[in-house]
């Protein structure tokens, strides 16, 4: 019955929204660092799946409806980032400038890291790409030789911990230029950070949004250069 009930796609989906409403709401009520609705929401759908023995399979029937709106959400930050056009034009320069330093920041401290610890190329490949959204990192992890998994578990972690990290490092270094926060939650955290941008306000999400794409450009540039150093 239970089997019959969870392989109907609107299970999937009626799941996924309804845990990550109770989570925003967990966190509207108690407002912490810590208390990261997307995170929670994972760990729960992971831990109501294994305890019930619900196959994944039937719960990604509804799920992938949610998975496929991810491409038209990134494009809809295109919107608050024409409302925002004039410190664009404003600050071009120093938004590419930024973002490129801070893209190359990313992977070469990644690929430092997974040097010292001695992990294996393949690790390494699947790695390198964590700061940049989904579709790009799965792309640029299939042409440098990465697995796929391991891409799409590390970019998770990673964005998470953009929104976790970030308001509070930014408190503490006292960055509080609308431009700049934006900019660093995106090119860190890319959609993930994106979302707690656009919590934070407009001019934050549309220079999150537009650091998400800028860095996307850079990675799938320069990821395979850092590759060359382990030929």
């Amino acid at each position: 019955m239970l089997l019959t009930l969870t392989s109907n796609p609107l299970f999937g989906l009626i799941l996924t929204i309804a845990v990550f409403l109770f989570f925003k709401e967990i966190e509207r009520r108690y407002p912490h660092p810590l208390i990261s609705p997307l995170l929670l929401s994972i760990v729960a759908i992971m831990l109501i799946l294994w305890l019930t023995k619900i196959p994944y399979e039937h719960y990604f029937k509804g799920g992938q409806f949610i998975d496929m709106m991810i491409s038209p959400a990134t494009v809809a930050l295109a919107i608050p980032l024409y409302r925002s056009i004039h410190l664009l034009k404003k600050h071009f320069k120093s938004i590419l400038i930024g973002i490129t330093i801070g893209s190359v920041f990313n992977i070469g401290l990644t690929f430092l890291f997974a040097v010292m610890f001695k992990l294996d190329k393949t690790l390494i490949a699947s790695l390198i790409p964590e700061s940049v959204t989904t579709a790009i990192a799965l792309d640029i992890s299939k042409q440098i030789g990465g697995i796929s998994a391991i891409t799409v578990l590390a970019v998770i972690v990673t964005g998470n911990l953009g929104p976790l990290l970030g308001p509070t490092l930014m408190k503490i270094g006292r960055i509080d230029d609308e431009v700049a926060q934006g900019l660093a939650l995106g090119t860190t955290a890319h959609a993930i950070g994106t979302g707690k941008a656009m919590e934070m306000g407009e001019v934050q999400g549309a220079m999150s949004g537009l650091a998400i794409v800028i860095a996307g450009i850079v990675t799938v540039i320069v990821a395979p250069l850092f590759m060359l150093f382990l030929n």
